[in-house]
C-alpha cells in the first residue's frame, strides 16, 4: 500500500540570534512579512501539501507561537462585537477544520538533526515533511508551493526527497549540498550529501534549502549518530547514513525562495510580498518610486 506525508515538522526551538533584540522575548519564526508571520506562511504550505497534523518543535521561549495558532475566544468577541467579520474570518481559519497543532519541547538545543529526532513520538513509522519557516518560498502559479510539488514525486517514487537549489559556486559553505546523479528532469539520486562545503570541494552546487519528506528510517539513524558540527547531532548525517539504506532524491523545485534568516533576505521579502500584496501593493509601489526606486516586476492588477 503506498504511504502519504500526512504530518509536517517545524523545528522552531532556535534562538534567533541574528535577529537580536527583535528575538530577544518572540521567536524570529513570529517575525512578519507584511501582515502574516513566518511560521504561518510555513504552515499555508503544509496544509497545502495535504497534511492534517502541524507539530511543532519548540523550546522554553516559544509560547508565542502555540498561542498564533490557539484559539482566541476574547479577540474573537470583540472583533464580532465590532461586526469586523473580515478579520473575525481571517482569526478563526489560522488552522483549517480537521488540522491539528501538536507541540513538543526540546529541553536542549542539540541541533537540527535532534529537533527532528524530537517529533518521533507523533510522527510514528509514518513519512513526514520538515519545514524550515526562515526558508520562505513563494508559490508557483502553475506547480503549487515546493511541498505540494515534492509531495507528488513523493506518491510517485515513496522515497526520501531533499528540496534544492542551484546557488553560487562560491556560497557552497553555507548550505548542505548535494552529490548528485541524473535520474529525471529536476530529479537526482542524491549519492551523498556533505555540510557547508569550501567552494572547491563541494560535490556540486545544488544546495539543501530548508524543504524535506522523509522517511521513518531517518528517526533510527539520528538516534545512533555521533554529534557532528558543533557538537550537535546534524540532519545532513542523518540523510548521509540514510543514502546508504535507502534511495533518496533530490528536487529542484519551482518557486522563488528568500532566506529570512538573514536580515537583508527578511527585508526583500517584505518588499517583494509587500508590493504583490493585494490591498497594500499598488500604493507601496507608488510610495517606492516616489522615492526613485524602480521595479521590473508588476503589482498584481498592473500590466508592466
Amino acid at each position: 500500500m503506498k504511504r502519504r506525508v500526512r504530518k509536517a515538522v517545524f523545528p522552531v526551538a532556535g534562538l534567533g540570534t541574528r535577529f537580536l533584540p527583535a528575538t530577544k522575548a518572540s521567536p524570529k519564526e513570529m517575525l512578519p512579512i507584511v501582515d502574516k508571520p513566518l511560521i504561518q506562511y510555513a504552515v499555508e504550505e503544509a496544509v497545502a501539501a495535504g497534511v492534517d497534523t502541524l507539530v511543532f518543535i519548540i523550546g522554553r521561549t516559544k509560547n508565542a507561537i502555540a498561542d498564533h495558532f490557539d484559539k482566541a475566544y476574547e479577540l474573537e468577541v470583540e472583533l464580532e462585537t465590532r461586526g469586523k467579520t473580515d478579520l473575525l474570518n481571517v482569526v478563526r481559519n489560522i488552522v483549517p477544520k480537521g488540522v491539528e497543532c501538536v507541540y513538543v519541547r526540546q529541553a536542549e538545543a542539540l541541533g537540527l538533526g535532534h529537533a527532528v529526532l524530537c517529533a518521533r513520538p507523533v510522527v510514528g513509522n509514518e513519512p513526514f515533511m520538515v519545514i524550515l519557516a526562515d526558508d520562505l518560498i513563494e508559490d508557483d502559479a502553475t506547480e503549487g508551493g515546493a511541498m505540494s510539488q515534492m509531495v507528488r514525486y513523493f506518491n510517485k517514487y515513496q522515497c526520501s526527497i531533499l528540496g534544492v537549489e542551484r546557488v553560487p559556486q562560491a556560497e557552497t559553505n553555507k548550505y548542505g549540498i548535494v552529490h548528485p546523479l541524473p535520474f529525471a528532469t529536476r530529479l537526482s539520486n542524491v549519492d551523498g550529501i556533505v555540510e557547508k562545503p569550501k567552494p572547491e570541494n563541494a560535490p556540486s552546487n545544488l544546495a539543501v534549502v530548508g524543504r524535506y519528506i522523509l522517511t521513518s528510517r531517518i528517526f533510527d539513524l539520528l538516534e545512533h549518530i555521533p554529534r557532528g558540527a558543533g557538537n550537535e547531532i546534524q540532519l545532513t548525517d542523518g540523510i548521509a547514513a540514510l543514502i546508504n539504506e535507502e534511495q533518496v532524491l533530490a528536487y529542484e523545485f519551482s518557486g522563488r525562495r528568500h532566506d529570512c534568516g538573514s536580515k537583508l533576505g527578511y527585508l526583500i521579502a517584505t518588499v517583494e510580498y509587500g508590493l504583490r500584496h493585494p490591498e497594500l501593493g499598488e500604493r507601496f509601489r507608488a510610495y517606492l518610486q516616489s522615492c526613485g526606486c524602480q521595479f521590473s516586476g508588476s503589482a498584481p492588477g498592473t500590466s508592466e
